[in-house]
């Protein structure tokens, strides 16, 4: 499908998805969001899609919003606005929700809603020289829609900081409060994205998707009976599917399982 500010690509089971504004660093406006969110629901349909990378071409991953389409709300009604926000909280709620592992690469600058996307993937690799800012408030705005994955991912304390400073941060710094997952010089910054997915690309498809809901479930509950007989009813039918059996015959038969080979698994 043609875009005007996405790209696609999909090579050897990975959805490459390419924010494609570089004039502007890949800043958002609605359109960039509605064609991330159509081109993120299409790879998940996709049954030969495994895993999600984001990227952005140029050189930044995503300065946030774009300034001139943010300009437009305030000749929109009110209605019109909330439907406007209601699509980069979609495109939000696809990342995180999608039952494939998503995988941000992000280089140069992750500001704002950038940072949201980041935090909306499950894993993001980044180079040392990237900066991160929460830079909302500058501009008399709030960092509504990407809270709450900000938030998961960083935690109350430091968002309480860097929502309300809107400081530029470093990539050592978004490591150390569990923005981004790796942090690596930007000369290997392919490699250790390549590197990852193909730790992704070697887990069973339907496991990865069983792994997310199962965090999504267990984190913040009480470790009681009610969840104890939950988590043991989970990997008992698990171990009963047809992936799970291939899984294990594949270790004993020394060979690779079928959705590494290229031969879907029951």
């Amino acid at each position: 499908m043609h875009y005007h500010h996405v790209e696609c690509e999909l090579q050897q089971g990975v959805a490459l998805v390419w924010l494609n504004r570089p004039e502007v660093r890949n800043a958002m406006n609605d359109v960039l969001i509605t064609e991330l969110g159509e081109a993120v629901a299409r790879a998940i349909d996709d049954d030969e899609v495994r895993v999600i990378l984001l990227a952005g071409r140029g050189k930044a991953f995503c300065a946030g919003g774009d300034l001139a389409w943010m300009k437009k709300a305030r000749d929109m009604s009110a209605e019109e606005a909330r439907a406007d926000s209601a699509q980069l909280a979609h495109l939000l709620r696809l990342l995180y929700g999608s039952p494939k592992p998503t995988l941000a690469r992000v280089h140069g600058a992750a500001f704002a809603g950038g940072m949201g996307l980041v935090a909306a993937c499950d894993i993001a690799v980044a180079s040392a020289e990237t900066r991160f800012s929460l830079s909302e408030v500058k501009l008399g705005l709030i960092p509504a829609m990407i809270s709450p994955y900000v938030i998961k991912a960083i935690g109350e304390r430091q968002a309480r900081r860097y929502f309300l400073s809107a400081e530029v941060f470093e990539a050592a710094e978004a490591w150390r409060i569990g923005l981004i997952s790796d942090i690596v010089p930007e000369a290997e910054l392919d490699a250790r994205v390549n590197a990852m997915l193909g730790q992704l690309l070697a887990a069973g498809p339907k496991a990865l998707g069983h792994c997310k809901r199962l965090i999504a479930d267990v984190a913040g509950q009480p470790i009681d009976e009610a969840l104890t007989a939950e988590t043991a009813r989970r990997i008992a039918e698990v171990r009963a599917s047809d992936e799970a059996q291939e899984g294990i015959a594949a270790f004993f038969g020394k060979r690779p399982p079928a959705w590494i080979s290229g031969v879907a698994a029951g």
